[in-house]
């Protein structure tokens, strides 16, 4: 009765409990971006543009690891709130245990064994004589303590699950920040490479997973790691409830690819470079909205594992007026400052630049629908419905984003390349809206999504 009576889910106004869950993951969020991008120009200018290559072409290792723990962290943390929500403390420990082990058992298997072939892996993700030297120290390091990284990111989700987005945040403030000092000491201080780089991410990770640890000490804390026993059920079930998570982590690897080969064929390298620079920005935006995200899952799954569906509806009343708001803004600034922010990457060449802008003002169309459909789709995987979660995941980063890209430059040229989201984040969000009709859900005070 104690923890029901203390948790701020029970007792605060929905409104004030978004706000608390909000702030801190865009804060992280943002962090996290600011902390790619200067990792990324600290190497490209004191190693130079082979050794940032070599980074690059390692990056899919990252991603990997990035989405294993979305795919079962974000599973198990949408069953641990909802048994939080059901008031079933000790089930959601089980549930936090289960899923830790498997992160860093799958971790480790998968960076091992990747590891045993890591030469024609290195060469399989696209390094050449030139690149592979660098591709390779940077790899390595993350296939042998990359469990790290998945286990501060698995941690961080079930400490915001737990109740406490603020620690979170402070934890990716921690690496972020922590990251940059690491690498900077590395490059400039002491005049070391690419390897050193890469056990500077891992370091990061450390501290980050240091802080979050201290939430095992806290005295509303419910995450203590219990006796493990293998349950099938469970497991299969985590699966399910995360591969809407570990989808949209391949859907940002097949964006990126997608439009690299799509601008490289109908621009050449200034349509790949002008696609880089929007692609930068784009990076900043979509954590946004995936802060977003983060931030209404631990409320949608816990108010649903407890039967509160007027407190669920009011978080996503709000969640999609904010997502509304923030998209509209987002366009906004695309079209009144796309030419300083095209300037910020540098002195390019009147071709690259002029494609750059159009780039961004069209492109930015997309924020105004994409909130939506991060809300939504954040919303359907958090009461169980995964399907639909999927179909949002996939519609718009796979499906309806390919169909345009290949489609629309042959009939309209290079600049409609740029329509390819914006259009797909329409056509889902229509199916959003036939299939919220059709299903009886209401979230808008009259009917309706908003």
């Amino acid at each position: 009765m104690t923890t029901q009576k203390q948790n701020p889910l029970d007792t605060e106004s929905v409104g004030k409990i978004f706000v608390r869950y909000l702030v801190p993951s865009l804060i992280g969020m943002v962090l996290m971006a600011v902390n790619f991008v200067v990792d990324g120009v600290m190497v490209g200018n004191k190693l130079g543009p082979v050794a940032l290559a070599g980074v690059n072409i390692a990056g899919p290792v990252y991603t990997i690891f990035v989405a294993m723990s979305l795919w079962i962290g974000m599973g198990g943390a949408t069953l641990y709130s909802q048994s939080m929500g059901r008031k079933e403390p000790k089930h959601a420990r089980f549930i936090f245990t289960h899923s830790i082990v498997f992160i860093a058992a799958f971790t480790l298997v998968i960076g091992l064994t990747a590891l045993a072939f890591h030469e024609p892996l290195v060469y399989g993700l696209g390094a050449n004589e030139e690149t592979a030297p660098f591709a390779a120290s940077y790899m390595n390091v993350f296939l042998v303590f990359g469990f790290v990284f998945t286990l501060e990111n698995a941690f961080s989700i079930f400490v915001r699950n737990d109740g406490n987005p603020t620690l979170a945040m402070a934890a990716l403030i921690t690496t972020a920040v922590s990251n940059i000092v690491i690498n900077y000491i590395m490059l400039y201080v002491l005049g070391l490479g690419v390897r050193e780089i890469a056990y500077g991410t891992i370091i990061a990770a450390t501290l980050g997973l240091l802080v979050l640890s201290s939430h095992f000490f806290m005295r509303r804390s419910n995450l203590k790691l219990v006796k493990f026993r293998f349950q099938k059920p469970l497991f299969l079930q985590t699966l399910t409830f995360g591969f809407p998570s570990f989808l949209a982590e391949v859907g940002i690897s097949v964006f990126t690819i997608a439009h690299n080969i799509a601008f490289s064929r109908l621009a050449g390298t200034e349509g790949v470079a002008a696609f880089s620079i929007v692609n930068y920005i784009h990076g900043v935006m979509l954590l946004m909205f995936l802060g977003m995200g983060s931030a209404i899952q631990p409320l949608v799954s816990y108010f649903h594992g407890g039967e509160q569906e007027e407190k669920k509806r009011e978080v996503m009343r709000i969640a999609l007026k904010t997502a509304l708001v923030a998209g509209v803004f987002c366009f906004v600034v695309g079209q009144v400052a796309a030419v300083p922010l095209v300037a910020i990457f540098g002195d390019f060449p009147q071709d690259i630049r002029n494609l750059a802008t159009t780039g961004i003002r069209l492109f930015f169309i997309a924020y105004i629908f994409m909130g939506l459909n991060f809300v939504m789709m954040t919303f359907f995987q958090s009461i169980g419905q995964v399907r639909m979660a999927a179909w949002i995941t996939a519609g718009r980063e796979i499906i309806f984003m390919i169909i345009f890209l290949v489609s629309l430059p042959v009939l309209f040229g290079v600049n409609s390349a740029w329509l390819a989201i914006p259009l797909a984040e329409i056509c889902v969000l229509a199916t959003v809206f036939i299939y919220v009709k059709r299903s009886g859900y209401r979230f808008g005070e009259s009917g309706g999504l908003i």
